[in-house]
């Protein structure tokens, strides 16, 4: 666990600076330079290009994970990562013929609701190639235990240009329009930076030779394709219909309640880096052991941290809106509150998906990523029609309750392993008593103080408690291990 630990440590500081540059442009920048309308547009055409970063990148992001650690010489591994950038383009190249000559009808069809969208639609497509191939090159480096730049360009970079383009905006350096472009570019650099550090950490020697299990690679690589659509389509296919029934402007407030929830995601996004290498490398030597240990410890430790988050985040969201100072923006309480929760519980899930994704059992993914995604859009459908935006995380909220449930089911049954403990139970009521026990307290202070104030007091009870119960060996170790360097 030790360089799980490690990375860990060093990939959750970069979420969290990152969450803090993305949080300084969602909050403030974004909301005060650029019109609600065009903010809206912006996460439109990302979020629909992230629907097709996974059948642009082939999979392959996923098949490097799973398979490298298998092969045993380089000629191997050089192969599987020549085919890894290979693979993409038999899929772009058709695409991006069929949509030269179906442009019209595209881009008509998904600006049916909001014209604005009709003149950026080929967009989509150039950020979903340079997303692709990204997350290729990122795993490149997380087979060779080095997530840590990757994790620092994939969460930092990006931010950073579209601050400096706000900011760009706000001097009036460039328009609305210009700034869509220049957004497209940064994603560009991003790709360039990650293939360049890729190559400095793993130069293979390039090679048209197959891997010897082509075949799986590409069956395993197919079923991802499905999966991970269909997992995409979860995380984003409500910022792709809204626009189809509510204005931009409603994706632009919607966003801002996601962002704000999306925190409690930060110590899983953090995690994973490392655990999903480890998790392949220990299911392919058959170590089931080693395979539950993770389980269970990343389970509780990422519930510990994204408990403290839940909470924060929830008993301070008024003052959040009111900081925002943008009346319109404060409709997103309800959003936060769910998606937060949902969020909550898919961390409680641990290296589930890991194990999943992972194991001769990778297909069943695909079925639980398709099934996650065809109740989301069928509940999207009728929750946004009936309660607008609201409805869209709801939606969300239970198609992740119940098919993430079955998941737990599904892995207890394989391989007999569950990631609860009764340290669970208690962790889970101690976060219940917390939020109800601060729910009301409010102070007379201007809304900053209010919320450091709620913060530090939250903190010290929740932390003190995490302690003194013992819930979690690494946590109380981890925090031994400091006070005792500081001595």
């Amino acid at each position: 666990m030790g360089i799980v630990l490690n990375q860990s440590f060093k990939n959750t500081l970069i979420l969290v600076l990152g969450f803090t540059i993305g949080g300084i442009n969602a909050l403030f920048l974004y909301t005060h330079f650029l019109k609600e309308e065009y903010y809206g547009l912006v996460i439109f055409l990302l979020s629909t290009a992230n629907i097709l970063l996974p059948l642009v990148a082939f999979g392959m992001q996923h098949s490097v994970v799973k398979y490298f650690s298998s092969y045993k010489t380089k000629l191997e591994r050089d192969s599987l990562l020549s085919w890894s950038l290979i693979l993409p383009m038999l899929i772009i190249i058709p695409i991006g013929f069929i949509g030269v000559f179906t442009y019209e009808t595209i881009s008509s069809w998904i600006s049916a609701k909001n014209s604005m969208i009709k003149d950026y639609t080929y967009i989509i497509f150039l950020c979903a190639i340079f997303m692709g191939y990204f997350e290729v090159f990122y795993s490149w480096t997380k087979v060779q235990m080095n997530s840590v730049f990757g994790n620092f360009i994939k969460e930092i970079f990006a931010r950073v240009g579209a601050t400096l383009l706000l900011f760009c905006l706000y001097m009036k350096l460039i328009d609305p329009k210009q700034f869509i472009y220049g957004i497209t570019i940064v994603y560009f650099l991003r790709m360039l930076i990650m293939k360049l550090y890729a190559y400095s950490i793993y130069l293979p020697k390039f090679t048209f030779n197959r891997p010897n299990n082509f075949k799986e690679i590409l069956r395993y690589s197919m079923y991802l394709i499905l999966a991970g659509s269909a997992a995409t389509l979860l995380l984003e296919i409500d910022k792709f219909m809204i626009p189809q029934f509510e204005g931009l402007s409603d994706v632009a407030y919607y966003s801002v309640g996601i962002f704000i929830a999306s925190v409690v995601a930060i110590p899983s996004r953090a995690m994973q880096q490392i655990t999903s290498p480890i998790t392949a490398k220990d299911l392919n030597e058959n170590n089931i052991e080693k395979v539950e240990v993770l389980y269970k410890q990343s389970s509780i430790n990422l519930l510990i941290v994204g408990g403290i988050l839940f909470l924060l985040i929830n008993l301070n969201i008024t003052e959040m809106y009111e900081i925002i100072n943008r009346p319109q923006y404060s409709v997103g309480v309800w959003i936060v509150l769910m998606i937060s929760f949902s969020e909550l519980f898919k961390l409680a899930l641990g290296t589930n998906g890991a194990i999943l994704t992972n194991s001769k059992f990778y297909k069943v993914f695909f079925y639980f990523s398709l099934g996650m995604a065809l109740s989301v859009v069928v509940l999207n459908h009728i929750l946004i029609r009936k309660i607008g935006i609201n409805g869209a995380a709801l939606a969300t909220l239970i198609t992740i309750l119940i098919f993430n449930t079955i998941k737990i089911l599904y892995v207890k049954r394989k391989f007999n392993i569950q990631p609860f403990s009764s340290k669970t139970i208690v962790l889970l009521i101690l976060i219940f008593l917390l939020y109800i026990g601060f729910f009301y307290v409010d102070f007379p202070f201007h809304p900053l103080i209010n919320i450091i104030l709620k913060c530090i007091l939250v903190s010290i009870v929740y932390f003190s408690a995490v302690l003194k119960l013992s819930i979690s060996n690494d946590f109380n170790n981890q925090i031994e291990l400091l006070f005792t360097k500081k001595k």
